[in-house]
């Protein structure tokens, strides 16, 4: 396999709601004691982890996954050669995740990790 994909992220109008719906539904092991209150699902066996939150306002709900790449940067260049475009450039969430997010060709929206854990 190339690069996998290693998170999803559900948001919505009501993160908590959500967070309760997918755990009662699923079964998930949801964590949202945190600042954010963003609800971190754990990963299980044949399954990766993700996240369920509210989303930012004016936002609109929205389902995403998050492929694992080396280096986002050149990444981002390659994506935009191909049809894509960069929403959101290279952030390092301190202790968390360095992160991206870009639209494909036909506008879905997709994000990157760097496999390097930040400080």
């Amino acid at each position: 396999m190339g690069m996998p994909v290693v998170h999803f992220e559900i948001t919505g109008h009501d993160g908590a709601q959500l967070q309760s719906f997918y755990s009662k539904m699923f079964g998930w092991k949801i964590d949202a004691n945190n600042p954010m209150q963003y609800g971190l699902v754990a990963a299980e066996e044949k399954s990766i982890g993700g996240g369920i939150s509210g989303y930012e306002p004016g936002g609109a709900p929205n389902v995403t996954v998050y492929i694992a790449v080396d280096k986002i940067d050149p990444m981002l260049a390659e994506i935009a050669k191909n049809g894509g475009s960069t929403v959101m450039e290279r952030t390092v969430i301190p202790g968390m995740v360095i992160m991206a997010l870009f639209k494909d060709p036909s506008g879905n929206l997709i994000g990157l990790v760097e496999n390097e854990m930040p400080a």
